[in-house]
């Protein structure tokens, strides 16, 4: 996946045209490849506490605020999520607001909200404290968020690694440039990617040194933005966009944690497609697995055709393979872990395992062998397949790593067909292997580890002949 920070001078106050900006900046950096887009502290108003005192009913906003529209409305048409920070009310109109970010989703939907917990003694004068800590899944990720002064709190990056998150995402507003020491710092002793969004022009604290940025958990600073000042020529706004990859911080299949997740098994049955859905395109059936590929749990289907009518006209999925039995799993597992050994007698076992789980899971815990997990594409109403970017069933190496979703370096059609698919599969309730374009589960260990679910409800499934 490819993040992007947004750094931009806002217009101060103008809550309507800092959200067309932002909604612009989002359409930018997804044209260019970017999942996910981060901005700067306050940038919905400008970093300016005195003004928001004077001025509460005006310059703060709720997630569903109208005037947010058209960053809901970006995130959508993008596939793309946003994490916007702003003067957030609080739910009585007794209460102070907090300094919130608002996690919009590729579906423009709110998937989290994090109150910043550590103001500083000014900000405290208006803002109240939030009281837990900001994290989300996206893409595979799990990622922690943060707002400026909470990065001077060791115990809260601490508490992000030990959570499981991989990607620390924060907004700020630095005007000092002594500020941005800590970013490095925390990166290497917590592994953790981090990408900043800092603050552009001037605001109640001074002028923002800018310098967004993003950091490798070795420390290395591998992206970076300027000042923040407008240059003639330049846009009036300095806006910058700061990209870097995190496809390495992707939960993988071999990941403790997805093993570690319980299964309390539904009992639902596992269906042919065949014959209960023949509105899906369904596969006739592989010679390795004697048509078992055609089945899928029943929970699955509903989601499937659910999704299929979500699509838009003219469009159709086609199912390429279901169930696969866990002998065949393993085979497949086995062989692929093998030719990665041959091509690289250096690696050891554990890292021989998590590479070969980006395209085959571990047998243990596939979700394929639960009936859970369904590989597909797009094609059109005569049957003819749309451009995903590469084939189905290309793996890291064939594809030089286009077949992960949010791969850079795809063309303006194949990005807009993989948000097509993603979107409908979405809105049904499967979840995306994020190595992987065409592959989709629900109700299986790395579904749970995505959603939160406190457990499968898919285990090991034998097809009954």
């Amino acid at each position: 996946m490819i993040l992007a920070a947004a750094q931009f001078i806002p217009r101060p106050g103008d809550i309507e045209a800092n959200a067309a900006r932002m909604a612009a900046l989002v359409t930018e950096a997804a044209g260019r490849g970017a999942g996910l887009v981060v901005f700067a502290e306050l940038a919905l108003t400008q970093y300016d506490v005195t003004a928001i005192a004077a001025a509460p009913g005006r310059m703060t906003v709720t997630p569903d605020d109208p005037r947010l529209a058209p960053v809901r409305d970006a995130c959508r048409a993008a596939g793309a999520a946003a994490v916007v920070n702003a003067a957030a009310r609080a739910d009585g109109p007794a209460q102070a607001p907090t300094i919130g970010s608002f996690v919009y989703g590729p579906d423009g939907a709110l998937l989290t909200r994090y109150d910043k917990r550590h103001p500083t003694d000014t900000e405290r004068e208006v803002f109240a404290p939030g009281g837990a800590d900001g994290r989300f899944t996206l893409g595979g990720i799990r990622f922690a968020l943060a707002t400026c002064y909470d990065s001077a709190f060791p115990e809260v990056a601490a508490r992000a690694a030990a959570d499981g998150c991989r990607v620390y995402l924060a907004s700020a507003f630095h005007s000092d440039p002594a500020s941005l020491d800590r970013y490095p710092a925390l990166a290497r002793e917590h592994d953790l990617h981090i990408l900043l969004a800092n603050g552009a022009g001037t605001g109640s604290p001074g002028r923002s040194v800018g310098l967004s940025g993003a950091w490798l958990p070795s420390g290395e600073r591998v992206a970076g933005a300027g000042e923040g000042r407008a240059v003639p020529g330049g846009a009036a706004d300095a806006a910058e966009l700061v990209l870097t990859d995190v496809r390495d911080r992707i939960t993988l299949m071999a990941d403790p944690a997805v093993a570690a997740v319980p299964v309390q098994e539904c009992g639902e049955p596992l269906v042919d497609l065949r014959a209960d859905a023949p509105q899906l395109l369904a596969p006739g059936g592989q010679e390795e697995d004697d048509g078992a590929c055609a089945h899928l749990r029943s929970g699955v289907l509903r989601r499937l055709l659910a999704a299929q009518e979500a699509l838009p006209d003219g469009l159709r999925l086609r199912v390429v393979e279901g169930y696969r039995p866990l002998s065949l799993q393993r085979k497949y597992f086995e062989r692929y872990r093998e030719g990665l050994r041959a091509a690289r007698p250096d690696q050891d076992e554990a890292s021989l395992q998590a590479a070969a789980s980006r395209f085959v899971s571990p047998p243990e815990i596939a979700p394929h062998s639960a009936g859970g997990a369904v590989d597909l594409t797009l094609v059109t109403a005569d049957g003819t397949e749309l451009d995903m970017g590469t084939p189905i069933d290309a793996s890291p190496e064939e594809s030089a790593g286009a077949c992960y979703t949010a791969a850079p370096g795809l063309s303006p059609t194949a990005r807009a067909n993989r948000r097509i698919l993603s979107a409908a599969l979405s809105a049904a309730g499967l979840v995306n292997y994020p190595t992987e374009w065409w592959h989709w589960s629900y109700g299986d260990r790395y579904w749970a580890l995505t959603t939160g679910a406190d457990r499968a409800a898919y285990g090991p499934k034998e097809m009954a002949r």
